[in-house]
């Protein structure tokens, strides 16, 4: 099936040689390339000591560049998570607390500040803004956003694409909803499936580039799954048909709650938030839910010779990050928005253009974020990172200038699947420590002896130092937004559910669910 034809014309970039200043002095500008995935957990890689999971692809980027180890994502859920993307904010400074709309237009805006500097900028797959083809400074965009709807009239350009190559047939015939957590082979041929067609867009613009205006480019792919539908091909799913992987980890503190008991999964939502339904049906999620990274990793390597066959590798930063995890039966809980590591912990791989000469296959412990990638961006592109951009260059990190690196990254979600999750978070990857600000519980979990978070060590005498430290850290952090968080010193309990900051760019701000 020929998958170029209609958008051929559309991918026409550049190649370029520009001076820059700064940190790539007398070097070409590099290309950027941004690979985001939706939903795809920090553990559910190979290189991260998983080894159920098939992604040679991604092991061989990571081998060629630096794995942080501590990647995460602020406030997990998709719509805030790519708002501090975006931006390079922080979610108070962005705006966005939980899940809701994106802004309209931002003061910081990652694809504009990267064409303010002179590069081509195209995104290819979900973007998951509001209007869905607005631009943020983007020449132009492909869209795949599959399991949104925005207006009646509103169809992506992945749709419309199938709707020219497969008349009459239905792109969700696994008939699995996009936020249930069953699990079923597609039903189509592969290369019908928005994975295979986010990668061949990819390529395609990629070998296109050389016929363009001579600009460094700046190209967003951005992948749909793995978040449900767990949907892979026949050919993936086959690859973990008896493949043993890892049951869903339960924390003692989880053990005496009402969704704790084993339940019938044909009696609850096929989405639920919460529930017990047995190891073999979460072990099932996981197979396919893995066979959806093994899918997207082929993907990326396709991408990645792309780039050598134009020549284009060597001096291109290639970064590999998602918006936030999935929660696959751990502790109970399922999809997105805890403050727990399945849901905050996201993959987070940069392989660097080669003229920098850092070491390659390195290891990096700091905690970074989302947030993170726009600066770096900016220092690689030779512009200037604003002053009041919460987000640092990862380049420190990497040259030795980073002694000054922050101490924990914050993580929050709104009220979402239930009245007790509105939480805030601290970590640094070796301990987090966990507000609830409808009620004021709080949670301690040391990473480093219990990376899978299975004791609330809040009550232990011998974590009380510690204890005290991340709450006055806590109480720093949350002191900029007024007497209803922090009061004499102490934090609040919130009687109301705050979404957007008043911070947030749009006037009229809309809740629209999840």
């Amino acid at each position: 099936m020929e998958m170029n034809k209609w958008f051929g014309t559309a991918c026409a970039v550049a190649a370029g040689a520009s001076l820059v200043p700064g940190y790539l002095a007398a070097q070409q500008k590099p290309h950027i390339i941004l690979i985001v995935s939706d939903q795809h957990r920090g553990d559910a890689m190979h290189c991260m000591g998983n080894s159920s999971v098939i992604t040679p692809n991604l092991d061989a980027l990571a081998d060629d560049g630096t794995l942080f180890l501590n990647g995460y994502s602020s406030t997990p859920s998709s719509t805030p998570a790519r708002s501090g993307l975006l931006t390079g904010l922080s979610p108070w400074h962005h705006g966005m607390l939980g899940y809701g709309r994106v802004g309209s237009r931002y003061r910081y805006e990652m694809p504009q500040m990267l064409r303010d500097l002179d590069y081509y900028t195209f995104g290819i797959g979900k973007m998951h803004w509001f209007p869905q083809k607005a631009l943020h400074g983007f020449h132009g965009t492909l869209v795949d956003e599959s399991g949104r709807v925005e207006t009646d009239d509103f169809i992506s350009d992945y749709r419309l694409w199938f709707q020219m190559q497969a008349p009459g047939l239905n792109p969700d015939s696994t008939h699995i909803g996009w936020n249930d957590h069953g699990a079923a082979t597609y039903r189509l041929p592969e290369e019908l499936h928005p994975t295979a067609w986010t990668g061949e867009m990819a390529q395609e613009m990629i070998h296109n580039y050389k016929h363009g205006s001579g600009q460094p480019l700046f190209l967003k792919v951005s992948f749909a799954r793995p978040h449900s539908p767990y949907d892979p091909p026949q050919r993936f799913a086959d690859m973990y048909k008896d493949k043993d992987v890892p049951a869903p980890c339960v924390g003692e503190w989880c053990k005496d709650k009402d969704y704790a008991v084993l339940k019938n999964v044909s009696d609850a939502p096929s989405d639920a938030a919460y529930g017990n339904f047995g190891d073999e049906y979460a072990k099932n999620s996981r197979r396919y839910y893995y066979a959806n990274v093994t899918f997207i990793d082929e993907e990326i390597g396709k991408i990645v010779q792309a780039l050598k066959e134009e020549g284009m590798y060597d001096n291109a930063l290639i970064c590999y990050i998602s918006d936030h995890g999935d929660m696959l039966g751990d502790h109970y809980h399922w999809r997105k928005t805890y403050p727990y590591e399945g849901s905050v912990h996201v993959p987070y791989i940069v392989k660097w253009p080669s003229s920098c000469g850092f070491p390659k296959g390195g290891k990096v412990d700091a905690p970074v974020e989302l947030r993170d990638l726009l600066p770096t961006f900016l220092e690689m592109a030779g512009g200037q990172i604003p002053a009041d951009m919460d987000g640092q260059s990862l380049v420190r990190l990497m040259d030795g200038s980073g002694r000054s690196w922050r101490k924990y990254i914050d993580l929050e979600h709104a009220t979402c699947y239930s009245p007790d999750n509105y939480w805030c978070a601290l970590t640094d990857g070796k301990i987090k420590y966990v507000w609830r600000f409808h009620t004021g519980a709080e949670e301690l979990f040391d990473l480093e002896s219990d990376p899978h978070e299975m004791k609330n060590v809040v009550n232990d005498k011998k974590y009380h130092e510690r204890l005290e430290k991340l709450r006055a850290a806590m109480v720093q952090h949350l002191s900029e937004r007024g007497e209803e968080f922090v009061k004499n010193g102490k934090l609040q309990v919130l009687k109301r559910t705050v979404l957007y900051s008043p911070l947030f760019p749009d006037e009229n701000p809309v809740d629209t669910g999840i």
